[in-house]
């Protein structure tokens, strides 16, 4: 098959195309031919050697996390799906390895979900991780009705999606983003707040009283985050693990099925919407790269696996 892969940690440069054998498929199982898969920075960390103090790699390794596409093959004792089946799924594994970039993936089987019919493979690939982490992020800020939380990063990947999900919980939300994305997130109910020097004052202006809850999807605000937070507020990061220290939760997203599902029923049925920017061919992986780690990117980045 057909694979992205990289033999040593660095940058771009160590990404090559090339043939290797189709995984097998054990019990509990699933081979997936993929169509789709996305790009997100944390693929690029990783092939940077960002976790390796965490995760074994073992090379070459196929790098990505995200995939739709149909299931070609079950394992023994794997009654959930059939062959022919419409599948998503965030594939991190325990290792870094066998990633999606690939024209055959395998997965555990609690790892995939059907993708609703009028859901397209683009959609499908594009949300599990981000929509994942936001989903993950709001349910850990434990938002009631009438609650106020700042959205760090509000208009990118993790951040937009984040921003949906804490208006469905009937949240005011408050989203730093660049002043070009401000139209983008009263779109969707969210009061834009411009990042950068005097963020602080500028949220203590849309939220006199203090703000419940924060997320952060971008790091290096914790210094804003405490300032504006209620006394006993809640909040969470994906990018700064310092806010444990000051009683908040450092969040790391898991393959989740069944969340997975509810972000594309929700998708489904118009009630959560994400932004794709481009579609790259597999063989162009190292350029969708180089747009995410510039932050060129207006909206999710996806792998045509196809091509």
């Amino acid at each position: 098959m057909r694979a992205m892969t990289y033999d040593r940690y660095g940058d771009t440069d160590v990404l090559h195309l090339q043939d290797l054998p189709t995984p097998k498929v054990g019990p509990g199982q699933i081979l997936v031919r993929a169509t789709r898969a996305s790009v997100n920075p944390v693929d690029w960390k990783v092939m940077a050697g960002g976790l390796d103090a965490m995760m074994n790699a073992h090379f070459p390794v196929v790098p990505g996390w995200d995939v739709a596409g149909v299931v070609e093959q079950v394992g023994p004792d794997t009654p959930e799906f059939a062959a022919g089946d419409r599948v998503a799924s965030y594939a991190r594994k325990m290792v870094v390895s066998g990633g999606t970039f690939a024209e055959y993936v395998m997965l555990p089987a609690e790892f995939a979900t059907m993708i609703p019919d009028d859901v397209t493979d683009d959609v499908a690939a594009a949300l599990p991780l981000t929509g994942l982490t936001a989903k993950r992020s709001i349910e850990a800020l434990d938002l009631a009705a009438g609650d106020t939380v700042l959205i760090h990063a509000a208009s990118g990947g993790v951040g937009y999606l984040a921003c949906q999900l804490a208006r469905r919980q009937g949240a005011t939300v408050i989203g730093t983003a660049s002043q070009a994305s401000a139209d983008k997130l009263r779109d969707i109910g969210v009061i834009p707040v411009t990042y950068g020097d005097g963020l602080t004052d500028r949220v203590r202006e849309a939220a006199p009283d203090g703000v419940d809850a924060v997320a952060d999807f971008v790091g290096g605000v914790l210094e804003t985050t405490l300032a504006v937070l209620k006394d006993g507020g809640r909040h969470v990061s994906v990018a700064d693990p310092a806010v444990t220290e000051h009683g908040g939760r450092w969040i790391w997203v898991r393959p989740d099925a069944a969340g997975l599902a509810e972000l594309l029923r929700l998708v489904d049925a118009g009630e959560l919407t994400l932004d794709i920017d481009r579609t790259f061919p597999l063989d162009q992986v190292a350029e969708a790269f180089r747009v995410s780690q510039a932050g060129e990117a207006k909206g999710k980045l996806v792998i045509d696996v196809t091509r």
